[in-house]
């Protein structure tokens, strides 16, 4: 399995390489926020091992994105031992968290069980809704087998919306799972959802797929497609 470890401490990060290492895993290894998010592209990960505390960015927030790209389990690992810095965390969607210090054995079980869940679950790589694909792998979506040119930005809060399943999804749970950094302001949300529209609705102002649900936020309605199978809902330009 690949892995990928996220720790501001370059011994630690060795020490920990090294072990995983002997057990059969491929590792990669950064000491940087700024470095992790081009390495995970690149890498692709099956489980990230994260550090709450790095020197250039909160390990937290970082896990938040992490949690928007849903393609990788998240190990914390960290100093903060108060009942709120874990709940924090896994609110923030680790999948576990680990007190430092910690035994490497410990360490070791903790991967091998977080792994186990993801051979277990096998998530899709394509979203398919009929004439609207989804490729999680490539980042690309497509419609009746044209790509769509989305921004990164705007793909992660497509994928966002597409999670919910039909249900509304508010501005602030879309700042906090679609992007990579902590932002305040909910008209941002309201900007990227106008592009995503121009880009993915036949009539941006009267919308869709992109449905606005009043006094809540936003939810994607898939049954939109399955009713237009076919035909034409999307721009063709």
């Amino acid at each position: 399995m690949s892995i990928l470890i996220v720790e501001g401490n370059p011994n630690l990060a060795s020490l920990l390489g090294w072990h995983l290492q002997q057990v059969g895993h491929h590792v990669s290894q950064t000491t940087s926020a700024r470095q992790f998010k081009s390495l995970f592209q690149r890498q692709q990960p099956s489980l990230v091992v994260l550090s709450s505390e790095l020197p250039d960015g909160d390990g937290v927030e970082l896990c938040r994105w992490l949690f928007g790209q849903k393609r990788s389990l998240v190990l914390m690992i960290s100093g903060r031992t108060q009942e709120s810095e874990v709940v924090a965390a896994l609110k923030a969607g680790a999948d576990d968290y680990l007190c430092k210090p910690f035994g490497m054995q410990e360490f070791l079980a903790r991967v091998e069980a977080l792994l186990r869940r993801s051979r277990l679950s096998h998530p899709p790589m394509v979203l398919d809704y009929g004439n609207l694909k989804i490729d999680l792998v490539q980042r690309q979506v497509r419609w009746q087998g044209q790509v769509i040119d989305l921004t990164p930005q705007e793909f992660s809060l497509l994928y966002v919306l597409t999670q919910s399943e039909g249900m509304p999804i508010s501005r602030a749970d879309l700042l906090e799972r679609a992007w990579p950094d902590e932002i305040n302001n909910p008209r941002t949300v309201d900007t990227h959802i106008l592009s995503l529209r121009k880009k993915l609705e036949l009539d941006p102002q009267q919308p869709s797929l992109i449905q606005t649900v009043r006094n809540v936020g936003y939810r994607f309605e898939a049954g939109v497609l399955r009713k237009v199978q076919g035909r034409s809902l999307l721009p063709t330009s």
